[in-house]
């Protein structure tokens, strides 16, 4: 039996120590509470996030190491450079955010159940009504090829989850939201647990206690509350080819 703190849903009742998350699993730090606004922005500014499956209770997560990603390192195969000059997509942000976590949430082939919870869903759709959470859109024409969302604080961006409706559409709009990130000074973007693919793109693992330290000093600074449909604009892809 796995015991872990609980969480009183509706209370201000502060995250337990990260030093008391679990080994194994590894980064579960406690249970409970809820998905408001304010408990969502503590724990990302603590290096928290949730992650739960429809028959669990809300769980907390910080896991030891934290896989990150450079704004500036993101790894573009020639393969992927060569597609991208000769693509006449374009990506913007904040235009479809709520249809880019539909189609995060849908089934796939390795993956036919989600944790994007209706709870989730709507949690986070309340964040970007309060202009904390974005989307990043890859669309070719009319149609939403690719995307990306999460959260901002500060200038620390914590991304939630990624989709591709036709090939490299997950890659473009994580590459055109660190073009973006990049150039207004967000030098880190959290991408919470290891994969291959994450590798594949040169995100790289970092302590935790490192990670928090970073998280810290880059929330406290100004960051972009609202839409950022309008800072963004459109980004017309091939130009994202270097």
């Amino acid at each position: 039996m796995i015991r872990i703190p609980i969480l009183p849903a509706g209370s201000d009742e502060a995250f337990p120590a990260l030093e008391t998350a679990l080994a194994e699993p590894n980064g579960l730090l406690a249970a409970g509470g809820d998905l408001s606004p304010r408990r969502l922005l503590d724990a990302y500014r603590h290096g928290i996030f949730p992650w739960y499956s429809r028959d669990e209770p809300i769980l907390w997560w910080s896991p030891d190491p934290r896989m990150v990603l450079r704004t500036d390192g993101l790894h573009v195969s020639t393969r992927l450079r060569r597609f991208l000059r000769g693509c006449d997509w374009t990506v913007r942000a904040d235009t479809a955010f709520a249809e880019v976590m539909r189609a995060c949430a849908a089934p796939r082939a390795k993956q036919p159940t989600t944790w994007i919870t209706r709870d989730m869903f709507e949690a986070y759709c309340e964040l970007h009504r309060l202009g904390h959470a974005h989307s990043c859109e890859v669309h070719a024409g009319d149609e939403l090829v690719g995307g990306i969302y999460g959260v901002a604080v500060g200038r620390m961006f914590f991304g939630e989850s990624m989709f591709s409706a036709r090939t490299n559409g997950s890659k473009v709009a994580l590459l055109g939201l660190c073009h973006a990130l990049q150039a207004w000074g967000f030098p880190l973007l959290d991408a919470q647990v290891r994969s291959e693919h994450l590798v594949s793109l040169g995100a790289v693992e970092m302590p935790r206690a490192e990670f928090v330290r970073r998280v810290a000093a880059q929330a406290a600074l100004p960051g972009f509350i609202g839409s950022w449909c309008d800072r963004l604009g459109e980004i017309e892809v091939d130009t994202l080819a270097g």
